[in-house]
């Protein structure tokens, strides 16, 4: 997966949506094309993918974990955002986000799979329901060309939801000796 160059893909964002003050969806906002170019050009950034929001291990740790330690990579190794990215909408990718009390992590709302489809980790899910979903991969992307891709072993009955490769603590790793190497 390292040095293949991010094609154009369009993701559509929500923004502006507001929760009904008796409950319910939030409503109000629109949809709003957003680029990899717009995410990635001259920029360096951390990119991890998950098999859905909500999800245990997503939302438990993963997730979690990278907002816990935004600061830290984004100041200590030249990263200028992390974003989490999933074959959900921007309306699940927004509400999971809320629910969590993200701040800093953006989502980007791969709702076709397409950026997925693009890193060949787009993957048929259909056996628990889920559909064409994302392998648990993470990505450091400098000027839109993936400078170290991380990917998480295939699951087993033994271990059915593999999680290590692409944690905080491993992309921390890679950065601490990229610059020891430096």
């Amino acid at each position: 997966m390292d040095k293949i160059k991010i094609p154009e893909i369009t993701f559509m964002y929500r923004e502006g949506d507001e929760a009904p003050s008796d409950g319910g969806c939030p409503i109000g906002g629109e949809f709003v094309p957003t680029t990899t170019t717009d995410l990635f050009e001259g920029k360096r950034v951390v990119v991890f993918s998950l098999p859905g929001a909500y999800t245990p291990t997503c939302s438990t740790y993963q997730l979690p974990g990278f907002e816990k330690h935004y600061d830290a990579i984004c100041d200590k190794f030249n990263v200028d955002e992390i974003y989490v990215s999933s074959v959900n909408d921007g309306f699940v990718m927004n509400a999971w986000a809320d629910y969590l009390d993200i701040k800093n992590v953006k989502v980007i709302p791969d709702g076709n799979g397409e950026f997925a489809d693009a890193l060949g980790m787009l993957i048929d899910m259909s056996a628990v329901g889920f559909g064409k979903r994302s392998r648990r991969f993470a990505v450091v992307i400098n000027d839109s060309v993936v400078e170290k891709g991380f990917v998480e072993p295939e699951a087993t009955s033994e271990n059915p939801d593999p999680y290590g490769e692409t944690s905080p603590e491993n992309i921390i790793k890679y950065f601490e000796n990229e610059l020891v190497s430096a």
